[in-house]
């Protein structure tokens, strides 16, 4: 079995506060896993911590069978990465934020590559414009592009949808969704519990910067269960 993410005993504190505590999680490849949680429950701080953007206070993380603490740099240079707020920077347009991005990932053929997603994503029209003039929702397009532009073959995705339009929504779920089947692997954060329940094949329940759950969503349907309410029972009862 072949694993992509494996974490165990991670553990963070921003002062008193213990935003993840202990966690451990084994990702396959080709899950769509979703990451859920009420807000402030640790989501971002896991996504940061198996990304490599923040070092833990304990626990060990091996991404794409990389240690994540001795090599963060190759960690990055691997996955892709949303990240929750819309950060592109503000003096570029669209487009060169792209190229950027091509250059610094060192990406052949980059002209052809932000074009295709330009195109796929709907933004062609502001590619000439800066990325501070953008509304929050193409910077959120843009974000994405960044994420999938050197074809990584695993993604760390933190709420990408909530600025979308339905249309732009429905290209990007299916998007994932065919990305996963090509062999990919997504780690999605969300607390949008009907995205979840739509396009993850298993998702974990973290409250207080614990899991409480883990489960196949394949599951959940087979005993007629409804994630919202099996979410509001075990973030009760913890």
């Amino acid at each position: 079995m072949e694993y992509v993410i494996e974490a165990s005993g991670l553990t963070k504190k921003f002062g008193a506060l213990k935003a993840v505590d202990g966690l451990s999680l084994s990702i396959k490849k080709g899950e769509l896993f979703g990451l859920l949680g009420p807000n402030g429950s640790g989501k971002t701080t896991t996504i940061k911590l198996l990304t490599g953007q923040l070092k833990p206070l304990d626990g060990r993380a091996r991404v794409m069978n990389v240690d994540v603490l001795k090599n963060p740099i190759r960690v990055k240079e691997l996955v892709g990465i949303i990240p929750e707020q819309e950060t592109p920077p503000s003096f570029l347009t669209a487009e060169e934020y792209l190229n950027f991005v091509c250059k610094i990932r060192k990406i052949e053929n980059a002209e052809n590559r932000c074009k295709k997603w330009l195109k796929f994503l709907e933004f062609e029209d502001q590619k000439d414009v800066l990325c501070k003039d953008l509304s929050r929702g193409t910077r959120q397009k843009l974000m994405f592009a960044q994420a999938f532009i050197h074809e990584p073959k695993l993604a760390f995705i933190d709420e990408p949808l909530i600025n979308l339009d339905p249309v732009i929504q429905r290209k990007v779920k299916d998007f994932l969704q065919g990305f996963v089947k090509r062999g990919g692997t997504i780690f999605f954060s969300t607390h949008v519990l009907e995205i979840a329940e739509e396009i993850c094949t298993r998702i974990a329940i973290i409250d207080k910067g614990r899991i409480i759950y883990e489960g196949r969503i394949k599951d959940l349907k087979r005993k007629k269960q409804h994630l919202e309410g099996l979410f509001l029972k075990m973030v009760k009862e913890a």
